[in-house]
């Protein structure tokens, strides 16, 4: 990647991850996304879009011995996620693939876990991003369902999909979920009690039959309004992003 990269904390200084200092920048989300994941030692993950390997490595940081493959689209991007991994020492395989076109070998595995932070955004009716990367990363050109669609595929016996997501696409991705994968948890996330949420977790598990069920809200941050540079985060947001900890969908 020739433009300028930043050496970020992630976990409170556990992880040092690299990134463009332009572009597609991770922040909480896929830090929550991995808090969420109800991974255990020795399990196999399989992150769809990684981006330059956060969620997967929160992950790898928080469960000992799992072992994490991601698949990114955009070279430069993947090529950073393999350096990240290699430089926190995590047993984390780097692909670089379209998630519609998965290499051979990767089509014949399933997985404990498949976790996904797909764009936010629908390219159709939004304006794109200056930056190619960027705008590949919250927009991109592959429709929600293939996320959905690729990502239930993998998913092993009796595992698990993950997923973070803005709440207005919430029934795209109940609907695609339709028939693939049940037991279906939804957990709002809103930035402080009061407020409506922006963004969701989903949990769907392959050969589940429990019954669709809403978690409570996950609320962000204390008090009812921003309180100057002070570090406002709720007690379970705050010690999933800066320790690592668990953050269950179904608390």
């Amino acid at each position: 990647m020739t433009e300028p990269l930043t050496q970020d904390d992630f976990l409170g200084g556990k992880l040092r991850i690299w990134q463009p200092a332009k572009g597609y920048r991770a922040g909480v989300d896929p830090v929550l996304l991995a808090a969420s994941t109800p991974a255990r030692p020795g399990d196999t993950v399989l992150e769809l879009g990684c981006g330059v390997g956060v969620a997967s490595l929160c992950l790898a940081a928080r469960v000992a011995d799992v072992k994490v493959t991601g698949v990114e689209v955009q070279p430069d991007y993947a090529a950073l996620a393999q350096r990240n991994g290699d430089e926190n020492k995590a047993s984390f395989i780097v692909v670089r693939a379209d998630l519609r076109h998965l290499p051979a070998d990767l089509r014949q595995q399933r997985f404990a876990h498949v976790i996904m932070n797909p764009p936010y955004f629908n390219r159709s009716v939004g304006s794109a991003s200056d930056n190619a990367g960027r705008d590949l990363a919250l927009g991109g050109d592959t429709p929600l369902t293939d996320w959905i669609t690729t990502g239930a595929k993998r998913v092993g016996p009796r595992g698990y999909l993950t997923l973070i997501q803005r709440i207005e696409r919430l029934p795209e991705v109940l609907a695609a979920l339709q028939g693939k994968l049940g037991a279906v948890i939804v957990r709002p996330i809103a930035g402080r009690r009061g407020r409506a949420p922006e963004l969701f977790l989903l949990q769907a598990r392959q050969e589940g039959r429990a019954a669709f069920r809403m978690a409570p809200t996950l609320i962000m941050h204390k008090g009812d309004s921003h309180d100057g540079d002070r570090d406002s985060y709720t007690p379970d947001v705050n010690a999933a992003l800066r320790s690592g900890a668990e953050l269950p969908i179904l608390p």
